[in-house]
């Protein structure tokens, strides 16, 4: 990490623990963008930087690429790692040392937070601290599991079994983030629909890669 990570974040509401709280997400992003003010940022830096919101925002920048074809495999073993991380309780993540030498630049994670990405103000404009059970401990529980199903999905092999998975759990994350219980139930929602999807996907291929074999032998 560079010298300025004792530096305060400017501008953010900080809480007795020193976190950012109750910041929309591109204030974040722009926040932490300046607290470390190389060319590329770790995802290590941005673990520490984003306090207890380090899940969501981690989980989502790793997902937003497996939306892309191709794209999936390379981001599912370290959105496994932190999806069954939070499943087990924990509240900031723990990153292995390959995971946390992994950078993004500093200029695609500016994007997020910029004119670049209209699509995150128009979110913002929507999604707000809302309290309920996708916010307790146990919601946060959940959330890693599922996390961790998507991750699988991501994994595997099967057409067109990504997208609807990562897409869901988008959603679940900018709802963890900004701790609004409506927007990670939508998430939720989509999320365990995107799984059944690819799971069926999937399920149908092996049975039928076992029926090829059985026409061949």
């Amino acid at each position: 990490m560079d010298g300025n990570v004792e530096t305060p974040i400017v501008g953010a509401q900080v809480g007795s623990c020193g976190r950012t709280a109750g910041a929309p997400i591109s204030r974040i992003v722009a926040e932490v963008a300046a607290r470390f003010p190389g060319e590329r940022i770790t995802l290590g830096e941005m673990a520490e930087a984003f306090g207890d919101r380090a899940f969501g925002l981690l989980i989502l920048l790793l997902l937003l690429p497996s939306l892309l074809p191709g794209m999936a495999s390379v981001f599912g073993l370290p959105v496994l790692i932190l999806g069954v991380q939070m499943g087990l309780g924990r509240r900031t993540p723990k990153l292995p040392a390959f995971l946390a030498r992994q950078s993004v630049k500093r200029t695609d994670l500016l994007r997020l937070s910029g004119n670049g990405s209209k699509w995150m103000t128009k979110v913002e404009q929507y999604v707000r601290p809302r309290p309920g059970f996708f916010t307790s401990p146990l919601g946060d529980r959940l959330f890693g599991w599922l996390t961790a199903y998507v991750a699988l999905m991501l994994i595997l092999p099967g057409p067109g079994t990504n997208g609807p998975p990562a897409f869901g759990n988008i959603v679940m994350a900018l709802g963890l983030v900004e701790h609004d219980n409506r927007t990670t139930a939508w998430g939720v929602g989509l999320t365990l629909a995107g799984c059944a999807f690819a799971t069926f996907v999937l399920v149908a291929l092996g049975w039928l890669g076992i029926k090829a074999l059985g026409w061949i032998f």
